[in-house]
């Protein structure tokens, strides 16, 4: 009996997953151009992808983290001091980039009334009371709502408290976490078909139509955000590992950046992200930290969005703008990333807050918002693909550099 060729099925399981995704992405921009109406009718298997990566994500992280926690045994180096330090030097770095690249390529907007229902916070004390609240939220309704801020809280207080239960308790936590991380790796496998339906339905609705009005400041923050995907970045990593820092880069963005790309979501992208890690052999006691830690407050690619879109509005309304104030900016719009939800379009609702600083008026920054969500086809794309892909990026050099440090000390 001769052996058959294999089926195009299983020829295509052989593939890797980035693979698979680009032949998802090619299929959907094909169907979008030649058939679509039938590229709209695809919008509801994105909306069940993503919507199956937002429901497993707040419980993975809650079970997993609280399993490592527990799990923890004396002595095992977890290095999220220098992922935290990795985290908001890039945030801060990137504002820095924006707010050169928008003094040296100025941006103007025509501003006019738009019908955005949206709500964005009063203050800096106000974003901070916000994430404060977000610490000491119920447990149940953190898990309901996926705030991840209460999520981890809740993790890492349970996992301290059943580190000092019995060896049963914590095989009985550790199972529990092997087996929703299996459920993530099944829901992870169906990302080509998920983004297949995202990018068909996307390009057959909105096209690219609206973003002809926009193009400047569209360069101006997709310039940015490469910039530091691809400079920046390789130089923090770069500093912390001393060695060429690109092929840990462009790994990250192949395999984390693209599903970000398309799902536009920081949390939904968590569980991508921890099998990343997993595959880079990375410490899992601080993946599972890390990872979620960063889809709450490494926002490289929020910072520049807030930064951009701000002095946009500064150089429309003709408003000077000293390096002391272009400083004071890049601090403030680094500390609104961290607070950004990790949704699609969660650091516009921030720009106001920045506007403030330069007494620009609600009604006007809610203006900019309203840009915002226009070329938000783009920007919040390729924003969750710096914000998402750096999460990976930093945990891996924190955990390399320092296991190195470490043989060499040895």
């Amino acid at each position: 009996m001769t052996a058959s060729s294999p089926s195009l099925w299983l020829r295509l399981q052989r593939l890797s997953l980035v693979t698979q995704i680009i032949i998802g992405l090619i299929a959907g921009i094909a169907l979008a151009l030649f058939a679509p109406e039938v590229a709209k009718s695809t919008a509801f298997i994105g909306k069940v992808f993503v919507s199956a990566l937002k429901a497993v994500a707040p419980i993975l992280v809650f079970v997993l983290v609280m399993a490592s926690i527990a799990n923890h045994k004396h002595g095992q180096e977890t290095h999220i001091r220098p992922i935290l330090f990795l985290y908001l030097l890039g945030t801060f770095a990137a504002a820095v980039v924006a707010v050169v690249a928008s003094t040296l390529f100025p941006s103007s907007l025509v501003l006019a009334t738009h019908d955005v229902a949206v709500t964005a916070p009063g203050g800096i004390s106000e974003v901070l009371q916000s994430l404060l609240l977000s610490v000491v939220d119920n447990p149940v309704s953190a898990l309901m709502n996926a705030n991840f801020i209460g999520i981890l809280a809740w993790a890492i207080g349970m996992g301290v408290a059943i580190r000092h239960a019995g060896d049963t308790t914590r095989e009985v936590l550790g199972d529990l976490s092997n087996g929703v991380t299996l459920i993530v790796r099944l829901v992870i496998r169906f990302a080509p078909l998920g983004i297949f339906g995202l990018v068909a339905s996307t390009l057959a609705t909105s096209g690219f139509g609206a973003l002809i009005g926009y193009v400047h400041l569209l360069a101006v923050l997709l310039g940015c955000m490469l910039f530091v995907a691809l400079v920046m970045n390789p130089v923090i990593v770069f500093w912390k590992l001393r060695r060429n820092p690109y092929p840990l880069v462009i790994t990250c963005l192949r395999e984390s950046g693209i599903t970000a790309f398309f799902t536009r979501s920081s949390a939904a992208n968590i569980p991508v992200n921890l099998e990343l890690s997993k595959r880079l052999g990375l410490h899992e006691d601080t993946y599972s930290v890390s990872i979620p830690l960063g889809a709450t407050i490494n926002m490289a690619g929020a910072a520049i969005t807030i930064t951009v879109l701000t002095l946009a509005a500064v150089h429309t309304l003709g408003i000077a703008v000293d390096i002391p104030t272009a400083i004071l900016l890049s601090i403030v719009a680094a500390i609104c990333a961290c607070g950004a939800s990790g949704v699609a379009g969660g650091s516009l609702l921030l720009i106001p807050l920045a506007c403030s600083l330069f007494g620009i008026p609600s009604e006007i920054a809610m203006q900019v918002v309203a840009v915002g969500f226009i070329i938000g086809v783009l920007q919040d794309s390729a924003e969750t693909a710096l914000n998402s892909s750096t999460d990976v990026l930093f945990t891996a050099a924190a955990c390399l550099g320092e296991d190195e440090k470490a043989q060499r000390l040895a």
